[in-house]
């Protein structure tokens, strides 16, 4: 190399760094002029990125000074050119809008170079910027990934928090502040979802599946996992069974349980906890649909020690059978002691068949629970058993 091709790169950056200044100008001249979303920024986060722009131009100046040296790249470049702003410009500005941003600093700094250089330095200093803009690109994308890595670990954290409290019954007024960051939108009534973690995805894959479904059917969701257990908190629900059966077949092989609904999330510990007591008690109807409601295990529950699901059956079948005009808890409990058979029910009672069947209807609607049907007639028997061990007349 001869000594005028050695001192061409120091020529070519002493001119650079003499025009950092008005370089900077033009690029953020030119920003302003081409990119509205520049100009709604406000006058401290405009500044950051004057200064990063600047950076950026400094950068590639002392790099090219160098000549024939690797131009840096990950948490070097990151440093040098980003390390001057604060990390919250990152949440200002998005990735997209900072490739076009640097990609319209080396067009203004390309634009240049025939009036700042000398004919035998412009091609030279043309590669280098190309080159050097290339690295600028994949440090901008790092920092941007790392921002979202970060981000996502917090929200993760945050949402594992959430559940956890509705899960534990400890609702609190941070509840739906830390809920609202993670984008729930309050709207409607709550339901718990329970069931097997999935053993082919990922759990970050699953929650995002999760989200995207029920977003799909206008609700929020809130998902953790816990053990072997996957935890599904839905927001804006009607009917529970409906709602869960929206993301059903992101969970693994087993029962799927849902809890009745609650009016917000601040309630939503009554869904969680019948359906966690639903969960335990699953395995005693191999039979039950998938999902199946809380309410629909209530004789299991019972059978399991569940106090809640005994107060309901005594306190929703049992006693206004009890108290109801007539004699329908005489007749149902003949219609089980005769083997569910209305003539020999209707013997036992001296009454006509059809009276016996007029009685079963009348029960059927007034606890929701048929005699004639297996599953119900079943709830029904639980239901007797346990009104008449708590002596409750009232």
């Amino acid at each position: 190399m001869t000594p005028g091709q050695a001192a061409a790169p120091q020529r070519a950056a002493d001119a650079l760094q003499r025009a950092t200044g008005a370089l900077s100008t033009a690029a953020m001249a030119r920003m302003d002029q081409d990119m509205p979303w520049f100009r709604d920024l406000s006058a401290e986060d405009r500044s950051w990125v004057g200064v990063i722009v600047q950076a950026g131009i400094r950068g590639f100046v002392d790099w090219y000074r160098e000549g024939d040296q690797p131009a840096p790249g990950g948490t070097e470049m990151v440093a040098s050119v980003f390390g001057v702003a604060p990390r919250a410009l990152a949440g200002v500005i998005n990735l997209q809008q900072t490739v076009d941003l640097v990609r319209l600093s080396i067009e203004v700094v390309e634009s240049n170079v025939d009036t700042l250089l000398e004919p035998s330095d412009a091609a030279d200093v043309r590669a280098a910027v190309l080159r050097y803009a290339r690295e600028v690109a994949f440090a901008t994308a790092q920092v941007y990934a790392r921002a979202a890595e970060q981000r996502g670990a917090w929200d993760a954290r945050l949402e594992a928090l959430v559940v956890d409290a509705v899960l534990r019954s400890e609702p609190d007024e941070t509840l739906l502040s830390r809920a609202s960051a993670l984008g729930w939108a309050g709207r409607g009534e709550v339901a718990v979802v329970l069931g097997p973690v999935p053993a082919d995805r990922s759990e970050s894959t699953t929650f995002e599946e999760v989200r995207r479904s029920a977003r799909s059917a206008g609700m929020d969701a809130l998902c953790a996992v816990q053990g072997d257990r996957l935890v599904v908190v839905l927001g804006g629900v009607t009917d529970p069974r409906a709602a869960a059966e929206t993301v059903t077949a992101l969970f693994g092989d087993g029962p799927v349980v849902v809890g009745p609904v609650a009016a917000d999330l601040g309630q939503a510990h009554v869904s969680a906890r019948a359906a966690l007591s639903a969960l335990r008690a699953a395995p005693g109807w191999p039979q039950a649909p998938r999902p199946v409601r809380s309410t629909d295990l209530l004789p299991e529950r019972a059978l399991a020690g569940d106090g809640h699901a005994r107060r309901h059956l005594i306190d929703e079948v049992y006693l206004p059978l009890l108290h109801a005009r007539g004699t329908l808890i005489e007749t149902i409990s003949a219609y089980f002691e005769h083997g569910s058979s209305i003539e020999a029910t209707a013997r036992a009672l001296f009454v006509h068949p059809n009276t016996v069947r007029y009685r079963l209807r009348q029960s059927a609607e007034l606890t929701g629970f048929s005699a004639t049907d297996a599953r119900d007639a079943f709830t029904l028997e639980i239901a007797l058993v346990l009104g008449r061990q708590s002596g409750r007349t009232l």
